[in-house]
């Protein structure tokens, strides 16, 4: 049996990748930006968070993304720690 803390698998890596692929170019930045940051070390429980957040509408996301709406206005199913936590892996700014 899996557990959720472990790293997420080569395949179901990109099959998230594949999910995660957005209509708006600001989100496919930002979600870009986190598989070059995060990938190695993406944990199966963060993946499911990940693909519960590429469940919102493309306007909902970026908003998230640019601190317009807090994740429990988009979605109070959606507010749980887990996500929380994937959300600001998401919006962590590149450190130069």
């Amino acid at each position: 049996m899996l557990q959720e803390n472990e790293l997420i698998d080569q395949r179901s890596l990109s099959k998230l990748k594949w999910r995660c692929r957005r209509g708006l170019l600001e989100n496919d930045i930002f979600i870009n930006r986190f598989f070059q940051r995060f990938e190695s070390s993406l944990t199966i429980k963060q993946g499911h968070s990940l693909s519960a957040l590429m469940e919102l509408g493309d306007n909902d996301l970026l908003d998230l993304h640019l601190n317009r709406k807090s994740l429990g206005q988009i979605s109070t199913e959606l507010d749980r720690a887990e996500v929380r936590e994937v959300l600001c892996m998401l919006k962590k700014p590149v450190e130069r």
